[in-house]
């Protein structure tokens, strides 16, 4: 697997997530330990401080699979923010957690549930809370 691009965080994003992680049912969540790590590697910075470019939670983000060049629309969630529509993806699915703090332009390469090696690249942000002034969502 190709070495993983630098991520930022803001601390919101990062203290929120901890208090899922950390909690009792947080304790047990599938994806909890990949999460876990790209916490541990993110720079963390205050929410004014993220650059308008990079997928914070409750970013709408576009990306492509680069294996096979589907695009996929998604707006990034808390896993309790997960709903019906088909355009909400949990921070605790795999590729939830890998376009976590990745900036336009960039790809990752992220393990499936199945084994394989995925990669993707983030086409566009269409929302971002910081970028829109939500510092506080």
């Amino acid at each position: 697997m190709a070495a993983r691009p630098d991520i930022v965080i803001s601390s919101l994003d990062a203290d929120r997530l901890e208090a899922v992680l950390y909690s009792n049912s947080g304790k047990t969540l599938p994806g909890r330990d990949d999460l876990l790590a790209e916490l541990e590697r993110a720079e963390i910075v205050t929410p004014e401080q993220i650059p308008p470019n990079v997928v914070t939670m409750n970013s709408k983000v576009r990306f492509k699979a680069d294996a096979t060049g589907a695009t996929f629309c998604y707006t990034l969630v808390y896993p309790d923010k997960v709903d019906d529509s088909g355009e909400t993806l949990s921070i605790l699915a795999p590729i939830g957690s890998a376009l976590l703090g990745l900036a336009e332009g960039e790809s990752i390469e992220w393990p499936s549930p199945d084994g394989r090696t995925l990669s993707v690249t983030i086409d566009e942000i269409l929302y971002q809370p910081e970028r829109a002034g939500d510092l506080h969502r």
